[in-house]
């Protein structure tokens, strides 16, 4: 019998079972590949001090970052790429190393860097989630670490200006949706009818642009005009979290 296998990870809204795209992101492979975990989201009593999720825990074993976890299942026989070729399988590394450049830049502005969408909904969001003390400094911890892994792959001051960075991050994320759009066409998933690793990513990245209601929402509305993207975010909550959305 398979050990039991845990995962800590941030809650949802707006219906979608996790507002955190690394916790989007392993939620989901997990429902694609039959993966038995339990979830535990995090409430106003978590006592971890870094926010350093997902986490997850097999008896002895503790694994963060969504690359390890997904590894990590894939070795205890939950595997949703078995089916791909070694073509699809580079393709596959291809596109998640354009989510993390082109798409992530965005997404970390959009919810820890833009002052109006971190002030009015991220800060509140996730202060709300976390005991106090920690609820005082955790969030703008977070904001601060989104805006330096920005500069780090971005550059900054004094060679641009953030105003340039914001407008080179937000070209590129339309750039990469488009690119998404273009490659999934009209298909149920990336490589057919069945949910892999790059589905699980895809939808990790998309669906918090696509659901979170925020008050500057310039990248969704640019994703709302890619229907495919959207009905493809659409399905994978109908068919794999409708019970987790509906609460």
């Amino acid at each position: 019998m398979a050990a039991p296998m845990e995962l800590s990870c941030w809650g949802g809204g707006w219906g979608l079972p996790s507002v955190h795209p690394e916790s989007l992101t392993v939620m989901a492979y997990a429902k694609f590949s039959g993966a038995p975990l339990a979830v535990n989201t995090i409430n106003n009593s978590w006592r971890a001090s870094k926010g350093d999720v997902p986490v997850l825990i097999s008896e002895d074993t503790v694994i963060s970052q969504p690359a390890k976890i997904l590894n990590f299942l894939r070795k205890q026989k939950y595997n949703a790429d078995y089916e791909l070729s070694a073509k699809q399988g580079a393709d596959t590394l291809a596109y998640i190393a354009l989510l993390e450049e082109r798409l992530l830049p965005s997404l970390l502005h959009t919810f820890w860097v833009d002052a109006e969408n971190y002030c009015s909904v991220t800060k509140p969001w996730f202060a709300s989630r976390i005991a106090f003390p920690l609820s005082l400094y955790l969030p703008g911890k977070m904001s601060r670490e989104a805006l330096n892994r920005i500069l780090l792959t971005r550059g900054g001051p004094p060679f641009c200006s953030l105003t340039e960075v914001e407008a080179q991050i937000y070209r590129d994320a339309k750039e990469c949706l488009n690119l998404l759009s273009k490659r999934l066409g009209t298909s149920q998933f990336f490589f057919g009818d069945t949910p892999t690793t790059l589905d699980a990513f895809v939808f990790g990245f998309l669906a918090p642009i696509y659901k979170v209601c925020f008050p500057r929402v310039h990248l969704q509305e640019h994703l709302k005009q890619l229907p495919n993207l959207c009905r493809f975010c659409d399905d994978i909550l109908t068919c794999y979290f409708r019970l987790t959305a509906s609460g």
